[in-house]
């Protein structure tokens, strides 16, 4: 409904949400890390589930407040990945690639949200 033209977000959280499987699946295999993975698998696996439910919003406030939540488990999703890296579960090279990757993911978000809401306006 509001997604009208080819929608790059839906695409780039899937890629992301991937990456983040995967990164998943290395730490508890090779870094036999639990809690951060829990919580970084939570976030940045949400994001995407958020854009999908933000595709069949009721209202333009439904599509913002969809994104809004997606913005948010973004933004929680590079703090962890910041953590991870600074704690050495992930390489400078690692952290570079997914954190870039993440925070383009998030400016479009918030980009979106930003033109919906003066559009709303």
């Amino acid at each position: 409904m509001f997604m009208k033209k080819k929608n790059t977000i839906r695409q780039k959280s899937l890629d992301f949400a991937i990456r983040i499987v995967n990164l998943s699946k290395y730490l508890n295999d090779d870094k036999k890390e639990n809690v951060l993975n829990r919580q970084i698998l939570k976030s940045g696996t949400s994001i995407g589930a958020n854009v999908r439910e933000a595709e069949n919003a009721e209202s333009t406030a439904d599509f913002i407040h969809k994104l809004s939540i997606s913005q948010k488990e973004s933004n929680e999703r590079l703090y962890r990945l910041e953590l991870l890296h600074a704690t050495n579960y992930i390489s400078a090279r690692e952290f570079e690639s997914i954190f870039n990757d993440g925070s383009q993911i998030y400016a479009m978000i918030t980009r979106s949200i930003l033109s919906n809401k003066k559009k709303k306006n």
